[in-house]
């Protein structure tokens, strides 16, 4: 069954057959080989998905899209920019501060491309930044929107491997803003070195005007993160009421969303969240079934013989997501794979906390790698290039991602220290 299942996904990718069909295939073929009730899937698909978790994914993607419409964006990056803008290179830096903020509420990468780049890639090209490194760094810096909580893919992986979301969620600060601070001195740099950006403080507002216009913006991720980490709701309560405030503060604040906006807004979110839910509702079936098979349990003792230490473990996961990261979607990959690797790294001695924090910056780099890269097929359409042209400009970017991800991954208090103060009391 298992040889049957892995076979058909692999084929169907080759045919570019979309992730959550090649996988539901599989699942499908894998289940007629056993000679199985196909009631199963049924029963799968739905127990995947009938998770109140689960809820928070369309609220964060809704809310994301209010923010964007409701003019919460364009008024993070003034503020962004008032604050970087003035500096050689400070329009790009703008571009990674902004997503950093607007990760803080969105949960979503792809919502954070579109909302920021709409605004900030025609603004890099305005000042003579070339369109392929506008659409590349809008790609790579909006990889924070999973990576900063509230995050999609912290979600899934703290249902998936039965991890703490709320403590998930705090240990994503550290490696968020090791990621951003990387950034923004790349760029900085590679500004300085190509002499681009001379004018990027044009039109920059002042540092307390724009913190007067972005104040009602600014004050969302203080209430949603406050209210999660003060007990006051859950995450996936936190995504009910950061719709909501954006909704208050689009319609009757800034008036920038009117009645007739609703139908669009509300029509984006729910074609976004059923193309996630189709995913974990066919990673669901798939991983129930290769769990059946006694695949996670093989692979287990498989890494426990060839690894031998918890860093050589840590470098071939490691190895082995950045792969897998180019070719299968994130959901997906933390759907079928936490429940196989959490409890090998537990056997390690690696938090599984940590270890989370591992998958989903290493699987976030499959956003904006060749050939699936979600991240790089949104900059392009809001850039309006084919994704040919970014890869030259891409590479950099990567490298400092990974840069990053050994430090996350070998030195554990960029990630667990936060934690560990807040839940220590």
């Amino acid at each position: 069954m298992t040889t049957t299942m892995i076979a058909t996904m692999v084929l169907c990718f080759a045919l570019s057959v979309s992730v959550a069909v090649s996988i539901g295939l599989a699942s499908i073929l894998g289940i007629q080989v056993t000679n199985a009730n196909m009631l199963i899937s049924a029963k799968e698909m739905f127990n995947s998905i009938n998770k109140f978790p689960l809820a928070a994914i369309p609220f964060f993607i809704l809310a994301g899209n209010l923010m964007e419409t409701g003019g919460i964006s364009r008024r993070l990056v003034e503020f962004a920019k008032s604050i970087v803008g003035g500096v050689q290179g400070g329009l790009p830096m703008t571009c990674v501060l902004t997503c950093m903020i607007f990760a803080a509420v969105s949960g979503s990468s792809v919502a954070t491309t579109f909302a920021i780049g709409a605004i900030l890639i025609p603004a890099l090209i305005k000042h003579g930044y070339p369109t392929s490194y506008a659409a590349a760094l809008q790609a790579t810096s909006a990889e924070l929107g999973v990576i900063i909580p509230p995050s999609i893919p912290m979600i899934l992986y703290g249902v998936s491997a039965e991890v703490s979301i709320g403590e998930l969620f705090i240990a994503g600060f550290g490696p968020g803003i090791l990621i951003s601070l990387a950034l923004m001195l790349f760029v900085w740099v590679y500004c300085k070195w190509k002499g681009w950006g001379k004018t990027d403080g044009e039109g920059r507002m002042p540092f307390g005007r724009a913190l007067w216009q972005a104040g009602w913006a600014l004050l969302m991720p203080v209430i949603i993160l406050g209210g999660i980490y003060g007990g006051i709701f859950t995450p996936t309560e936190a995504s009910a009421v950061a719709v909501f405030y954006a909704l208050i503060v689009g319609m009757v604040i800034y008036r920038e969303i009117r009645f007739a906006d609703l139908f669009a807004i509300l029509r984006k979110s729910v074609l976004s969240s059923a193309v996630i839910m189709f995913i974990i509702a066919n990673a669901g079936l798939f991983a129930f079934l290769i769990t059946r098979a006694g695949v996670p349990d093989a692979i287990g003792h498989w890494l426990q013989e060839v690894l031998k230490s918890p860093a050589m473990f840590l470098l071939g996961v490691n190895a082995a997501l950045f792969i897998i990261g180019m070719f299968i979607e994130t959901s997906a990959a933390i759907i079928v794979l936490a429940p196989i690797l959490a409890p090998v790294a537990v056997h390690f001695g690696i938090d599984p906390v940590h270890f989370g924090l591992i998958m989903v910056v290493n699987l976030a780099l499959g956003m904006i790698t060749p050939p699936f890269g979600v991240n790089l097929f949104a900059a392009c359409t809001v850039a309006r290039i084919s994704l040919d042209r970014i890869v030259k400009h891409l590479i950099p970017f990567v490298l400092v991602i990974l840069a990053c991800l050994m430090v996350i991954t070998y030195v554990p208090w960029v990630s667990l220290a936060l934690r560990d103060l807040v839940y220590a009391r």
